[in-house]
């Protein structure tokens, strides 16, 4: 599917190597951002349709197994009036059905599988847009900073004054570090939250496991 491709293309893409190539960062992303919000409506609105969809071919499902056991009920009662001919009729009306049932069946299964992966795709462009989002004040002014921290340097460099181009190469260390030093923590925090995920995630599978354990346990 087109749509899920234009999405993985999207939720895929290092939004800080988008920016740093840009020749005009802000530009850069207001753009993306704009892509994001643009494809996740249309992710909805697929979702949506595919689960409409889906509630169709399960209503035609439920028909044709109910058509199934309608001509099963028919042919027993052929049977009871000793019409062999109507009962052999009713069998194989009863036979095309669940044929048909079994088609259903499984364009069901192949819809769920679709609703499935639009629901992901969903959210992970959710978070990616999320991610963007937060991202954007902060790469528009760490490039504003540098552009101007540039055009100072390049300043003190024309006038020849070497202790002021020193002096500007010292705050855009500094500037540098303090950023990278953001970073890190903001990295470090991302990972703590999804290693606790993790670990919620694994008590609660453990629960369920031993949930069963038990209900068979009584159940035998």
């Amino acid at each position: 599917m087109a749509l899920l491709e234009r999405v993985a293309t999207l939720v895929r893409a290092n939004i800080n190597d988008l920016v740093d190539r840009a020749e005009d960062p802000e530009k850069m992303i207001k753009q993306v951002i704009l892509d994001m919000e643009n494809q996740l409506l249309q992710v909805k609105t697929q979702v949506a349709i595919s689960i409409a969809d889906q509630h169709v071919l399960e209503k035609r499902l439920a028909e044709s197994e109910e058509n199934e056991r309608q001509w099963m009920r028919r042919a027993e009662l052929a049977l009871d009036k000793q019409n062999d001919v109507l009962a052999r009729a009713a069998v194989e009306r009863s036979m095309s059905s669940k044929s048909t049932a079994e088609s259903f069946r499984q364009q069901v299964e192949d819809q769920k599988a679709q609703v499935e992966n639009l629901k992901s795709a969903l959210l992970k462009l959710r978070q990616k847009l999320e991610e963007a989002q937060a991202k954007k004040d902060v790469l528009i002014a760490q490039h504003r900073r540098a552009r101007a921290l540039g055009k100072a340097n390049e300043a003190g460099l024309n006038i020849g004054d070497d202790s002021k181009a020193a002096a500007f190469e010292r705050m855009k260390s500094k500037v540098q570090h303090s950023e990278a030093t953001a970073r890190a923590h903001a990295d470090l925090l991302a990972d703590d939250v999804e290693g606790q995920f993790a670990a919620l995630e694994k008590q609660q599978e453990i629960d369920r496991m031993l949930e069963e354990i038990k209900a068979k346990r009584k159940a035998g």
